[in-house]
């Protein structure tokens, strides 16, 4: 494994994250047991993860616990998240102070790492900096989290106005920013101000259907010449970005999706969720490749350069 230095935080983390999220959730989206999910947690801990996100909304939080129970608890970093509206009701600070003491319950744990507001929405930003950031503040001098982080609505939000708004307080030791091939708006405009203010960041997104599903791929890749994010030029829609693997070593799309996300200068872990061992280990292997040839980079960074609408979902 390799290690890198979370921003500010100090934290010496694994480039690669655990995601206890997204589509898989460990694999309890797929029918996975309690069982099974925690074995690829702790089969990430043995190939030297020692980042584990997760959050109170994706149901994963007792399995990380029992995953790690018995690890001494400086080894293991561990991320969390609550949201802050309910639907479109905000949450007080007194809600979310509850909600970090029932996840550290889950958890097993008396404090996180990092404790993320879980991808705030437009017009929520007034509300998460004058009435949730004192809370976050609150548990931070209590030591029940000891950094404060923000996590984004990549979905709908491919541009990242939410968190650039957020920005304007110069609070957060964490960011979780969506990033990958396909949208690399955050190069311009997250990663100057993580980088000149010290925010560990943390990629999702890096793989999403788009580069394990051909069909999928090619009808994003379409939309975007459609709308101009993209040169026509640029790309034979008969084999979607077939230049990225007959002129590297990557084995497949999603090596290089994530190969790619990796050596991004701006970025310091990168997330990947999964309920398979197997996959866990494939997708472990690809973060730790080289990075791919430097005009595959190169070449995709100028592509993509103008894109601002695709997520990868």
């Amino acid at each position: 494994m390799e290690f890198t230095t979370l921003g500010r935080t100090g934290f010496r983390v694994s480039v690669v994250g655990m995601g206890c999220g997204g589509a898989s959730r460990l694999g309890q989206s797929y029918g996975n047991s309690e069982e099974q999910s925690i074995a690829v947690v702790r089969r990430a801990m043995e190939l030297g993860i020692n980042y584990i996100d997760t959050a109170e909304a994706y149901g994963t939080e007792e399995i990380v616990g029992k995953a790690t129970a018995g690890v001494p608890r400086d080894q293991i970093f561990i991320s969390t998240k609550k949201s802050p509206y309910k639907g479109d009701t905000p949450v007080s600070a007194a809600e979310l102070i509850a909600g970090c003491e029932a996840s550290l319950r889950r958890l097993g744990t008396d404090y996180v790492d990092v404790y993320h507001l879980h991808g705030p929405k437009a017009g929520q930003t007034q509300h998460v900096l004058e009435e949730l950031v004192p809370a976050l503040q609150t548990l931070k001098e209590q030591g029940k989290i000891r950094s404060t982080a923000i996590s984004e609505h990549f979905s709908t939000d491919t541009e990242h106005a939410v968190m650039l708004d957020l920005f304007q307080q110069d609070v957060w030791d964490v960011a979780m920013v969506g990033y990958n091939i396909l949208n690399q708006t955050a190069r311009q405009t997250v990663f100057p101000i993580t980088q000149a203010r010290g925010i560990g960041t943390e990629c999702m997104f890096a793989v999403r259907k788009a580069f394990s599903r051909p069909d999928h791929l090619l009808a994003v890749l379409a939309d975007l010449v459609e709308k101009g994010e993209i040169p026509a030029a640029e790309i034979d829609l008969d084999n979607p970005l077939g230049f990225v693997l007959e002129e590297s070593d990557a084995a497949d799309l999603t090596e290089a999706a994530y190969r790619f996300c990796r050596y991004e200068p701006g970025l310091d872990i990168i997330l990947m969720g999964t309920g398979n061992i197997h996959h866990l280990e494939t997708n472990m292997n690809s973060l730790l490749r080289p990075p791919l040839p430097a005009p595959v980079t190169e070449r995709l960074q100028r592509i993509f350069a103008h894109a601002i609408s695709a997520s990868g979902s």
